[in-house]
């Protein structure tokens, strides 16, 4: 066998946010190499490691015990660990833990290897149907109504395509405070339960998705997609026929 290198490895692993098919060879791989899997929830990550039929050891890092771990986590990995970080779902970092290990083990002198894969903010932002040329994201929405409110006017006065995410006990709420801080007529893309069974994508304005949250009983994480331009610029959007655009084929 050959000699272990004197510093070891952290791969940042992106799986799947629903279906466990979206996960990438490559990611599978990592897994099965890695000397260790850091999990959000070790818990839902032993149901992907087994449905692959992958049997290595387990240790939890979440945002309750990350400022404590990173250190020591770091100095394993110099001493020759190769270590995989996963979430519960979709890319670490993304409102998931990440950052503190990542950033810990740059200023240490080791380049993390990220591998790519399925995030439920490009799902939205696909699936959406609304501009993606330019687009914010806000992560959680703050539960405070203080911070809540102020960064729905942040997102109204972007006017640019921002994502956010939501908990499925507030959505009904949120689009009750989109429709009245952003405007009852704001293009909306709701995407709830991406890539699993019970896929949802409902899509128009701010009031009617709002009257429509009233009567659902929602489960499953929320990403909400926002256009918070204002309706002269979104009429930029409509197609224009050859006469008015100034290009008629009898020119």
């Amino acid at each position: 066998m050959a000699d272990r290198p004197a510093s070891g490895t952290l791969y940042i692993v992106a799986t799947p946010i629903g279906n466990l098919e979206d996960i990438t060879l490559r990611a599978l791989r990592v897994l099965k190499e890695a000397d260790l899997i850091l999990a959000e929830d070790t818990r839902r990550t032993a149901i992907l490691l087994q449905h692959f039929d992958i049997r290595k050891p387990l240790e939890s890092y979440h945002i309750f015990n990350e400022h404590a771990r990173t250190p020591a986590l770091i100095q394993r990995i110099q001493n020759g660990l190769t270590a995989a970080l996963v979430s519960d779902a979709g890319t670490p970092c993304i409102a998931d833990p990440g950052f503190m290990l990542i950033r810990a083990a740059v200023e240490a002198g080791i380049e993390p290897v990220i591998i790519p894969g399925v995030s439920a903010l490009t799902f939205a932002v696909s699936a959406s149907a609304l501009p993606s040329d330019h687009f914010t994201f806000h992560g959680f929405v703050p539960v405070k109504s203080g911070r809540r409110r102020a960064e729905l006017e942040r997102i109204a006065a972007d006017k640019r395509t921002s994502v956010v995410f939501e908990s499925p006990f507030r959505i009904a709420k949120l689009l009750a405070e989109v429709s009245e801080i952003v405007g009852p007529d704001t293009p909306l893309a709701l995407v709830r339960e991406a890539t699993k069974i019970h896929e949802q994508i409902l899509r128009g304005p701010a009031a009617q998705l709002a009257e429509q949250a009233k009567k659902v009983n929602w489960k499953g994480e929320c990403v909400l997609v926002i256009d918070a331009r204002d309706a002269s610029d979104r009429a930029d959007d409509a197609p224009r026929d050859e006469e008015s655009s100034g290009n008629s084929s009898e020119d």
